[in-house]
């Protein structure tokens, strides 16, 4: 009787943490704004730093550019001129100055002042992952599935390949000023180099593929998630470990994830309609909210491509479904 008993507390404490959790998080999927920035499926998005701007690409449209302020749209291209849209990788530079697009071979820069593409450059060797850009499009990495990071300049045509990476890179970010990269790939590693030189700053270790990783761009923390149960934020100053993100699942895949600008909280983005917010000190989820799917999509689910922290206590969304939406974070 008193194991039995004993057994009994145990399962009514788990199933009270359980309610607990649930109540804290609150889970929602009622935005407060939702925007069609893209009639069929979205393949690719990213939502700038202060959520200012949104990038979004789509197959039979092309790239767009979109005004968040206002919801409207400011420019409209074509990564191949006339040629069928295939960009699936996006990043706009920290201070909207710049965007990268890519598709399976080739990049191209374009001015976010003017509208107008900067410089188109092809691939040879394998197959793009992944890109980022700088500030003032003065850097721009390219992952590849070769295992090599190219760090570029376009203004100099200077060219520098980070060869630390044993198997195919997954996951890059740059800092603003380009002087740092963070590259994760199949070799269950992440790497902080320096693209002046090449030489590794922190090696962050994981027991699967890294298939996401991050930077703070006010240079404090990184970010670096693998694909089994691991989602680490680290210090940059030290290269330790602040925490491990806590959640129930067995497996947790992340799409984006970015940091708040006063560096509290993590917002991140799933294959699975999720976005995230977190602390970051302790790793504890403190929001979450699912994404609106396509109409009439099957089954009814969407890609987060970007998430961003906006200035009046939101977050903001761009998914595969075509919609950017607006989430209250409830503080």
């Amino acid at each position: 009787m008193n194991t039995a008993s004993s057994k009994m507390k145990k399962w009514l404490a788990i199933l009270s943490l359980c309610v607990c959790l649930a109540a804290c998080i609150d889970p929602s999927d009622k935005p407060v704004f939702s925007y069609k920035q893209a009639n069929e499926i979205a393949d690719a998005a990213n939502i700038s730093a202060d959520g200012r701007l949104s990038v979004i690409s789509n197959i039979e449209n092309g790239i767009t550019v979109w005004d968040l302020t206002q919801n409207t749209q400011k420019y409209a291209w074509n990564h191949q001129g006339e040629g069928i849209n295939v960009v699936t990788t996006i990043h706009i530079a920290y201070d909207n100055s710049y965007v990268v697009t890519a598709d399976s071979t080739t990049f191209t820069l374009w001015d976010l002042t003017l509208g107008e593409p900067e410089g188109f450059w092809r691939i040879d060797e394998s197959t793009i992952r992944d890109v980022a850009v700088s500030n003032q499009g003065r850097g721009i990495l390219i992952g590849r599935s070769n295992g090599k990071v190219m760090f570029f300049e376009p203004k100099t045509g200077r060219r520098l390949e980070f060869l630390g990476h044993q198997e195919k890179v997954n996951s890059l970010d740059i800092s603003p000023n380009g002087f740092y990269a963070l590259s994760g790939g199949n070799d269950y590693v992440a790497y902080l180099w320096d693209t002046r030189t090449g030489q590794v700053v922190h090696r962050f270790e994981h027991t699967s593929r890294v298939t996401k990783v991050a930077l703070d761009d006010q240079g404090r923390y990184a970010f670096t998630a693998d694909s089994k149960r691991d989602a680490r934020i680290w210090d940059l100053t030290t290269g330790r470990e602040i925490s491990n993100l806590h959640y129930m699942a067995r497996q947790r895949i992340f799409t984006t994830a970015v940091f708040s600008e006063d560096g509290k909280y993590l917002l991140t983005g799933s294959p699975s309609k999720r976005i995230n917010r977190w602390d970051v000190q302790s790793g504890d989820e403190l929001n979450e909210w699912y994404v609106s799917p396509r109409e009439n999509s099957q089954p009814p689910t969407a890609v987060v491509y970007s998430v961003a922290f906006t200035d009046n206590q939101q977050v903001i969304s761009a998914s595969s479904s075509g919609l950017t939406e607006k989430w209250t974070t409830h503080e």
